[in-house]
């Protein structure tokens, strides 16, 4: 089969384990009885992202090949996600969960062997292209660009998707038992994951480096040379910007479909279709990034990372801004459209163009490692520490009643937007990207 092609496979796979839950999450969790911590769910994402990515890089540079370490992650990540599918599946459709403690350990224990997986597939992805004579920059694009096809198939799929008492099916209409807001969206996740890791065995193989003969240190036994990278002032203001605008990345994910399902508890917008639709309405924001990640290999070379980064930071204060001043119906339901529409720029304007730039920037050795350290910035520090400031953002404008999350929604994200703002403006202060071409660049 075609490299590229098993590739795309891979990256298909690996982002639709991802899509069955992340955006629809939030309504499950309300009508499972822990509706107050959505933020922590998606917190608990960028907490193991601290450590985990990284410690997954170390491995998977030193003692096990990408590929490998790829599929065993997935197998612990999908056996995890069915225990939680399992656990509501006991509960009942529409009831409190029975075993909250334990549904969140499962949940964390999952998320703590996916969130590597990320960083593993951009690594597995460079080293089998690269091994085959290609270029990155205009090779990798296109084949991400399957992995949001994947999160947007498995948005629809739990969408449209239901299940009750007379069997399974789909619908476009109102449902109870829709995946989107039942247990039924982590059953999907978990068996895509447990594929996935049957998948990754078939793939070529990404040979290990050899390390170097003579005395090793202790930071390099531990593959911790990837942190070396702060000595240079660009990549340490890379990284510190790029965890200052992770913390964006998951209060969409987290409230952007409780937000929009919450239009359903006032009459005049409780029967429209975007109200009832939240998960497909906001999967054209992966349209959008699906879009844009074949734009950057010419804004990347055209302009380079400064630019590109910039693009991303105020997009994303168009992205919150438009939830602000839009709502379910016409004329309001265009601001939801366009806050999806700029999402595209938002996210793959930092995330897939900051993964190149690290790639191009590290020697061989370590290039595993700085991946994990790139997503620790991003999904990790950056992720946690907005995610939760978020969520008490929400919980102070915002409250449960009867079933839907309802409050002064526009406030919190006008706040959202202010930071966005706040850090485009200081990154175009103080980030000066050195002058020579960034596949030069090693020490």
């Amino acid at each position: 089969m075609n490299t590229k092609l098993r590739l795309s496979i891979m990256n298909f796979m690996e982002f639709a384990v991802w899509g069955a839950y992340l955006t629809c999450m939030g309504n499950y969790l309300g009508v499972a009885g822990l509706g107050d911590k959505i933020s922590w769910f998606y917190a608990i994402q960028g907490i193991v992202s601290i450590f985990m990515p990284t410690l997954m890089g170390i491995v998977a540079d030193k003692y096990i090949q990408p590929q490998r370490l790829l599929g065993l992650c997935h197998l612990a990540a999908g056996a995890f996600m069915l225990g939680c599918w399992w656990l509501g599946l006991q509960s009942g459709f529409g009831n409190e969960l029975t075993d909250k403690t334990l549904f969140v350990a499962l949940y964390s224990l999952s998320v703590a062997f996916f969130m590597p997986t990320i960083a593993l597939a951009n690594t597995v992805a460079f080293t089998i292209l690269k091994k085959n004579g290609m270029d990155t920059v205009r090779d990798f694009p296109p084949i991400r660009v399957l992995g949001t096809v994947g999160f947007i198939a498995t948005m629809w799929f739990v969408n449209c998707a239901y299940v009750d008492e007379t069997g399974f099916g789909f619908t476009l209409g109102e449902n109870l038992h829709k995946f989107q807001y039942t247990y039924m969206q982590f059953f999907v996740s978990g068996l895509l994951s447990v594929l996935l890791c049957a998948y990754c065995f078939t793939l070529p193989s990404c040979r290990l480096e050899k390390q170097q003969e003579g005395r090793v240190s202790l930071v390099e036994s531990l593959g911790l040379n990837a942190f070396k990278l702060f000595k240079r002032r660009q990549m340490a203001l890379f990284f510190i910007f790029s965890a200052l605008l992770g913390m964006c990345l998951q209060v969409t994910n987290g409230f952007a479909g409780p937000f929009i399902t919450s239009f359903k508890g006032q009459p005049e917008f409780a029967d429209s279709f975007a109200a009832n639709n939240a998960t497909l309405l906001t999967s054209i924001s992966q349209i959008s990034e699906a879009l844009c990640i074949l734009m950057i290999p010419f804004f990347l070379k055209r302009y380079g990372i400064k630019v590109v980064m910039l693009m991303s930071m105020f997009a994303w204060v168009f992205r919150f801004g438009f939830f602000g001043i839009g709502n379910p119906v016409m004329p309001g339901v265009i601001f939801f459209i366009l806050s999806c529409v700029v999402y595209g720029v938002a996210f793959d304007f930092f995330n897939v163009s900051g993964g190149i730039f690290v790639d191009q920037e590290c020697e061989p050795s370590i290039k595993a490692s700085a991946q994990g350290l790139f997503m620790m910035m991003t999904n990790g520090l950056g992720a946690t520490i907005g995610t939760l400031a978020a969520g008490e953002i929400v919980n102070s404008y915002c409250q449960w009643e009867n079933g839907f999350l309802e409050g002064e929604w526009q406030t919190c994200w006008f706040i959202f937007a202010s930071f966005a703002l706040v850090v485009g403006i200081a990154f175009a202060l103080v980030f000066q990207p050195e002058k020579k071409p960034i596949g030069d660049i090693r020490h």
